[in-house]
């Protein structure tokens, strides 16, 4: 190995480096092609949606999974879906978790009734419906204006 690393061979170990390096290099992007899809080739979208939609989105699945606390499945899966989400958006992690909280309980204390529904189901909440008309107001426009940095932009941008 001193033989090899002694300045006169400089020129064969250049082109021991080189060749190398060209049988590894296609191998390495191949298997990094590999890992940028999961084997169905589908992943979550939200990677390419802007910060602002995500923030959205995860204050809806906050909503949701607040609103079905009791149904373990779906709090997890809305809660895993909140927590992935906050990978993807960029808002002020100071001010927007209270900020947030206090908008969703807003909401699921709204009383909604529905005579003809309730006479067939009893104990009828529409949380979901609530977390629904959460999702399109404009308090929650207002909170991204006001919360998220840089709403239009999107995640895949700056990574």
């Amino acid at each position: 190995m001193a033989t090899l690393l002694n300045p006169e061979n400089k020129d064969v170990l250049e082109l021991a480096v080189m060749k190398v390096l060209s049988g590894i290099l296609p191998l390495m992007l191949l298997v990094s092609a590999g890992y940028s899809k999961d084997a169905g080739g589908i992943s979550p979208e939200a990677g390419a949606r802007t910060y602002g939609q995500n923030y959205k989105d995860m204050v809806l699945a906050t909503c949701i999974a607040n609103a079905y606390k009791d149904d373990k499945s779906a709090t997890i899966d809305a809660g895993s879906s909140v927590s992935t989400l906050r990978d993807w958006t960029e808002y002020d992690l100071e001010k927007a978790p209270n900020a947030i909280k206090a908008l969703v309980d807003r909401y699921l204390a709204h009383d909604y009734h529905n005579p003809l529904v309730e006479s067939e189901v009893q104990g009828v909440r529409f949380d979901l419906l609530k977390c629904l008309d959460l999702y399109h107001s404009k308090e929650l426009d207002t909170q991204v204006k006001r919360l998220v940095i840089h709403p239009n932009r999107i995640y895949r941008q700056d990574k």
